[in-house]
């Protein structure tokens, strides 16, 4: 390991913003099970008393990388608290550095992998969740989609009766799977573009007057987003809230898994653009 990560690594045990529990806090073993469960970390449903002091709102940001997603949403939005969720350190060294500089009180880290996310957050504790640029997984496991019907039920946990999920993405095949996830569950949509930076926003009646703070989606921007856009690679954006009855979430049965995929082309490189509507 490089000198710059370990000092790195080094620094981040001085940033209080940033929690980095071990995996022995959230995992056991119970006994005479050969099986690991997750449970509940002190933190969950503490957030706001004992992270930031001050009761507001909180706001993840899941893979949110070196933070700067975070920190530019809190710099917006002084009256919320925002968390920006990753599992490199070194990656999260950057935006626990610049809270702490910056004197952020309503930024904080969690170092952590998102499989484990329901063990820090509390029933009501999260109004909205951000995932910007996630990894689409576009021939890997379903379920390690962060829009899945696996991960909205852990979302569902902790997110508020009407809170809201945010996807920002390069990859069109991820935007279409949400929305078949979307589609397969009743869930209401709030937002929707295909291309966000070259044509408007669809915006259903219904949604016009709880909408989210759209200015952010085009204000700020991540380090490859801003990358992409210098391509002239089309972002999209899904703006949904989680209500959801029970406590199962259907997986989709429309979503054409092998047009979108092939229709994407390569990673990051959209040789061609999809025509299905």
């Amino acid at each position: 390991m490089g000198h710059g990560k370990l000092r790195k690594f080094a620094e981040n045990e001085t940033f209080r913003c940033l929690l980095q529990p071990d995996a022995a806090s959230v995992l056991a073993k119970p006994e005479g099970s050969r099986e690991l469960i997750l449970r509940d970390h002190a933190i969950k449903g503490r957030w706001n008393a004992d992270m930031f002091g001050k009761d507001q709102p909180i706001v993840l940001e899941l893979g949110c990388g070196k933070g700067d997603y975070t920190i530019a949403l809190a710099r917006r939005h002084p009256e919320m608290n925002f968390i920006g969720v990753d599992i490199k350190g070194a990656r999260l060294w950057k935006g626990a550095k610049e809270a702490t500089e910056e004197k952020m009180g309503n930024v904080a880290f969690l170092r952590t992998r998102i499989e484990f996310i329901d063990a820090f957050f509390g029933p009501g504790e999260v109004s909205e969740i951000w995932l910007t640029f996630s990894d689409p997984q576009l021939r890997g496991s379903e379920n390690a989609r962060l829009t899945s019907p696996l991960f909205l039920q852990r979302y569902h946990r902790f997110l508020k009766s009407d809170g809201i999920v945010h996807l920002k993405t390069d990859s069109r095949f991820l935007y279409e799977y949400t929305q078949s996830v979307i589609r397969a569950n009743g869930l209401q949509v709030l937002a929707s573009g295909v291309d966000i930076y070259n044509a408007p926003l669809v915006i259903p009646s219904v949604a016009q007057e709880s909408l989210p703070d759209l200015d952010s989606v085009f204000e700020v921007q991540t380090f490859y987003e801003t990358m992409f856009l210098k391509m002239g690679l089309p972002i999209t954006y899904l703006a949904f809230r989680l209500s959801h009855e029970g406590e199962g979430f259907a997986y989709p049965t429309d979503f054409d898994a092998t047009y979108w995929r092939e229709a994407e082309g390569p990673r990051r490189s959209f040789s061609h653009q999809p025509t299905k509507q």
